[in-house]
């Protein structure tokens, strides 16, 4: 199994229409096409949507040592609002350790403007995940 194959387990985050485009050791990228679904009353992407989109990412960044990790706190920041193409999340870990990690994800448009930025600290299980760790 790889850590595509374990996040295809995240329902939601496929629902919403998050892919994840590359993994890595400590990093995470992912994307997500703005739909109609994905507006809100204001006719621009619902936070809820964005949030997803960066959750994942966080999701795979923690989880790529192997180790099954799960979001104990996480805090997202709106900067520019979008309503038509593609949404980046890249996150990279900046704290890793046998328990505690901490991840920032920026999430940017396609021209690479700055959406929203998120951070998020998750808690490691010691429960091993069906794939190898990411290098």
């Amino acid at each position: 199994m790889t850590i595509q194959e374990f996040l295809q387990g995240d329902k939601f985050a496929l629902l919403a229409g998050v892919e994840l485009l590359e993994a890595g050791n400590g990093y995470a990228k992912a994307r997500m096409e703005i739909k109609p679904e994905h507006l809100n009353g204001g006719g621009v992407c619902q936070g809820g949507a964005i949030f997803t989109l960066a959750d994942l990412a966080f999701a795979a960044a923690t989880n790529s040592h192997a180790r099954l990790t799960f979001s104990i706190t996480s805090n997202i920041n709106f900067f520019k609002s979008e309503s038509k193409g593609f949404l980046y999340a890249e996150a990279r870990e900046a704290f890793s350790h046998k328990r505690l990690a901490n991840c920032e994800v920026r999430i940017t448009n396609e021209a690479g403007e700055l959406i929203a930025t998120f951070n998020g600290t998750g808690y490691r299980k010691d429960t091993e995940l069906p794939f190898k760790p990411l290098e």
